[in-house]
């Protein structure tokens, strides 16, 4: 179920690609500055971790939502980089099946991108992208009295689906998706111990709006 997101972007692009549409101002290709930015669903997989220490089977970090914004160069017609930033996301945990607290994490994203119509004036502009991603934890807390949290920053790598529909020269409407590899070495203190776990969160990020090149 969490491919579908991925799995439905991939299939509007290829779709909508076979048809014969331009635009009526400008190919779409090297040389343009561009920002994208939308609102953000992220949406880590289910059953995160554990506590075992803490008599905790398991541990799910639920939704986080905010606004994202996008950076990019494309270079030659068919590639390009992009940075995603974007607003702290705060997510909240549970701990067997009750709330357990909350973190916000900041996800900043870079990828190198390939545009297969890049540098032809389809108004319909698919794009994939693969690159690093760098999270970085703050805010966490636990609704335990007495005990705190503190989750380490993470490096992994990323993965993006996406696609522009072109309105006019500098305006287009899009979408977007990315899989992040985010996992956390996590340390828990209560009543003068400290219990460590790791946690693989791994979300899936759609991001849809509006996209503007410079």
């Amino acid at each position: 179920m969490r491919a579908l997101p991925l799995i439905s972007i991939a299939a509007l692009a290829f779709t909508a690609t076979m048809g014969t549409a331009q635009a009526a101002e400008s190919t779409y290709g090297q040389g343009d500055f561009f920002t994208r930015a939308g609102l953000a669903k992220v949406s880590p997989k289910d059953d995160n971790g554990d506590y075992d220490s803490l008599g905790v089977d398991k541990v799910d970090v639920k939704d986080g939502r905010g606004f994202a914004i996008t950076f990019g160069y494309r270079f030659l017609d068919n590639w390009g980089v992009e940075l995603l930033a974007a607003q702290r996301f705060k997510h909240d945990f549970n701990l067997d099946g009750d709330k357990g607290g909350s973190v916000k994490h900041l996800p900043p994203t870079l990828t190198l991108q390939y545009y297969p119509l890049g540098g032809t004036d389809s108004v319909v502009q698919p794009y994939v992208g693969a690159g690093v991603n760098y999270t970085r934890f703050s805010a966490e807390s636990v609704d335990i009295e007495g005990a705190s949290l503190e989750m380490k920053n993470s490096w992994g790598w990323a993965g993006q689906l996406g696609v522009d529909f072109l309105i006019n020269e500098h305006w287009a409407v899009n979408a977007a998706a990315w899989y992040l590899d985010i996992d956390s070495n996590v340390t828990a203190r209560a009543g003068g111990e400290s219990y460590k776990t790791h946690l693989d969160i791994d979300p899936v990020v759609i991001m849809s709006g509006i996209s503007y090149r410079f």
